[in-house]
């Protein structure tokens, strides 16, 4: 019995392994073409066979194909490496990944495979790695201000580990408060012997009903009268006990913070307004933010006169207001007394003080902030993304407006690219005459068109 294998089954098996194979001859046609990919036409076998192969490249990869020939042809019995990007009879072109071996008789065997799956996966890992990349700044985003509102916390506030009673972190007012660095000791610390019993009980309390509170405990030196409330929050299969820690004043009264300095002093603007919108108090921030010179100038006048970008946003806060006592991350615009605009994010709550309730409202500049987004052109004013979340805070009309313009504006500028920035064929190929893509372009500041331009086009 032979122990050589037909050459015509060689060729067969070794078609199995790949999802294309030729055997093309020393003239350069196609003798046999074998598809074993299911994402490959079968008709391609009898659409090829007898076809020049390099004619069946696109233009850009003829001269690869080529080069795999000759390669190939000059050293036979060694393996040629190409990429060639195949066009296919339906008008399709497939990226193939070619090895090429030059046989004995001086035919060529070419075992290709199809990189569609390969840049499909390709594009999937840039799409998830792009997803994980925005997840981790914005998670770093919202740590800063975690770690920030956590420091500048007047009252102490301490995070302990359920299992093992350990402090995990510990804020600047619970480290003065409690006169010794906490952190990674087993709590209760810090309190004398009944206090301590006290508080190990609060704890006790935390883990079975969720959250609990006690009052009326001293420090280890006996000098501070304390409130201590404690909240169970359970996340990722991991407990942890939240510890607020309240001073008491001399009298024996829990001491409120003095919030008004805070406020005053406060980054982001803070106005409070009465039931109808009417201005009562201002910061300095919001004083900055309005340009205005003093807080008489504010008092008495109704918050929209510089909050909103229409007339509807501030009687939408103020409905949420009456009606859920609360509002996040509104977006909208502010007018200053001089005509500057700004991007601002507003938060605000009811605040229901004796009979007359009254309504904080706390505004962010967002203007300069560094979004999780790249925008692919600066020069757009918004994204359609951007313009959908508006939705029932601008009125329609407004933003069919905006969407209109963004999309004049992407055409315009790529006309230009398409015609080199020749003017006066950008305006032939959008139908459109050349004074009125000038007022375009000066409207949507696209070129820096100027009247010495126009004028030399």
């Amino acid at each position: 019995m032979s122990s050589e294998l037909d050459p015509t089954a060689s060729l067969a098996l070794i078609g199995r392994v790949s999802d294309l194979s030729l055997t093309i001859g020393a003239e350069g046609a196609i003798r046999r073409c074998t598809v074993s990919s299911e994402d490959i036409p079968q008709a391609l076998e009898a659409e090829w066979t007898g076809r020049d192969w390099v004619g069946t490249a696109t233009d850009e990869s003829r001269t690869r194909a080529t080069e795999l020939r000759e390669l190939a042809l000059a050293r036979p019995g060694s393996s040629v490496r190409r990429d060639v990007t195949q066009r296919f009879p339906d008008g399709s072109e497939v990226h193939i990944q070619y090895a090429g071996v030059a046989t004995a008789s001086g035919e060529l065997l070419l075992l290709g495979r199809d990189m569609r799956p390969m840049l499909t996966l390709r594009q999937q890992l840039m799409n998830a790695q792009q997803a994980l990349e925005q997840d981790y700044w914005r998670l770093r985003q919202v740590e800063t201000r975690y770690r920030l509102l956590f420091q500048m916390a007047t009252e102490a506030v301490l995070v302990i580990d359920e299992p093992s009673a350990r402090v995990l972190e510990a804020n600047p007012a619970a480290v003065r408060l409690l006169g010794q660095a906490a952190v990674g000791k087993a709590f209760p610390l810090g309190f004398d012997a009944r206090s301590t019993e006290e508080v190990s009980n609060l704890l006790a309390e935390a883990r079975a009903m969720g959250k609990g509170s006690i009052e009326g405990l001293r420090t280890a030196d006996g000098a501070e009268l304390l409130s201590v409330s404690a909240t169970l929050l359970r996340q990722d299969g991991e407990s942890r006990v939240l510890l607020r820690l309240a001073q008491a004043a001399a009298g024996g009264a829990l001491a409120a913070p003095d919030l008004a300095d805070v406020l005053r002093l406060a980054p982001d603007a803070v106005a409070v307004t009465d039931e109808e919108g009417r201005v009562k108090g201002v910061n300095d921030a919001f004083l900055e933010l309005a340009q205005l010179a003093t807080r008489e100038q504010a008092i008495g006048q109704s918050v929209d006169r510089w909050l909103g970008r229409s007339g509807v946003d501030v009687s939408v806060l103020l409905s949420n207001l009456r009606q859920r006592g609360m509002v996040r991350l509104f977006t909208t615009g502010l007018r200053g007394e001089l005509g500057a605009m700004a991007d601002v994010e507003i938060s605000a709550s009811r605040m229901d003080q004796g009979a007359v309730p009254a309504y904080a409202f706390f505004v962010r500049d967002v203007g300069l902030r560094v979004g999780s987004e790249h925008p692919l052109n600066v020069k757009m004013p918004k994204s359609i993304e951007q313009l959908t979340q508006r939705v029932g805070r601008v009125p329609l009309k407004e933003l069919v407006r905006e969407s209109t313009d963004i999309i004049e504006a992407l055409c315009i500028e790529a006309a230009l690219e398409l015609t080199s920035d020749n003017r006066a064929s950008a305006a032939e190929l959008l139908g459109l005459s050349r004074q009125s893509l000038y007022a375009k372009l000066r409207r949507y500041r696209i070129g820096g068109l100027g009247g010495e331009e126009e004028s030399a086009e």
